[in-house]
């Protein structure tokens, strides 16, 4: 169940603040303050954030995402590519250091690329690296460049999860695969068998309502073979109420095994 914090860079402010978007999250803090009172596996997020705020959120067990990218150089100037701001080494320091929980590293790969190679071999390096360390990995690949048609063409994504087997990696993170007339969760199941023993979690994608959100979760886990999740939107553009019971809600789904039915009565509780 891990809940993503490394959209600060990737979206900028536009997940963070204006409409629709709870006052709480125009502020970095509601992001620990979330992981530090909800149920979670792991709080995704960049080295330097966590290194702000996480002294004074020590419970919480952090994910650190090595590289990053924002999304004002759009794909029509150029194909997207993103290298590591930190080592393995490094994350293993700060961690000695702070005495942090950091189980584990992730790091992003746009498949298809005209700076796909440049990003796999990373991929490959920080993959190794954080094994010998201790580390569990998580890949976020992403079909995205002048020459992929459609960034969610499941067969491309099983591709993706492929590749991510292929790397060595724990987990790799996918958008949900769509096709105009289909099952989402039912496509899901190609790149499931593709991943082999690298477990695949989906994508939160932009906020929806959070009934079909949890429904969503449930068939990506018990009819795609969804190992889990990686959520952020749907969670932290809420308020600090209401996003710590929708953690709650998909750890019940995720970790639990609740159908979509009891884990919404967990999130319309009036429990914080």
């Amino acid at each position: 169940m891990l809940f993503a914090g490394d959209q600060k860079v990737e979206h900028l402010n536009d997940d963070f603040y204006g409409p629709g978007i709870h006052l709480n999250d125009s502020e970095p803090e509601h992001l620990f303050r979330i992981a530090s009172r909800a149920r979670i596996g792991v709080f995704a997020a960049q080295l330097g954030l966590i290194a702000q705020y996480a002294q004074d959120y020590k419970t919480v067990p952090y994910l650190v995402k090595l590289n990053s990218k924002t999304h004002l150089v759009k794909t029509e100037q150029r194909d997207p590519v993103s290298s590591a701001w930190y080592t393995i080494p490094q994350v293993v320091q700060f961690k000695k250091q702070t005495g942090l929980s950091i189980p584990g590293i992730g790091y992003t790969i746009y498949l298809g690329s005209e700076y796909e190679n440049e990003m796999l071999r990373e991929a490959a390096q920080v993959v190794h690296q954080a094994h010998e360390n201790g580390f569990v990995t998580v890949l976020w690949i992403y079909p995205r460049g002048k020459e992929i048609k459609d960034e969610k063409d499941p067969h491309l994504i099983a591709g993706a999860c492929g590749i991510a087997a292929c790397l060595g990696s724990d987990f790799v993170k996918v958008n949900s695969p769509k096709r105009k007339g289909e099952s989402s969760a039912q496509l899901l199941q190609e790149a499931v068998r593709a991943a082999g023993r690298t477990r695949v979690v989906c994508a939160g994608g932009s906020s929806i309502d959070p009934a079909a959100f949890l429904q969503e979760l449930h068939e990506q886990i018990h009819i795609g073979g969804a190992a889990g999740n990686a959520t952020g939107r749907n969670i932290h553009q809420q308020s600090l109420p209401d996003a710590i019971r929708m953690c709650n809600a998909i750890y019940a789904i995720t970790i639990e095994d609740a159908d979509p039915e009891t884990a919404m009565k967990i999130y319309q509780s009036r429990e914080p």
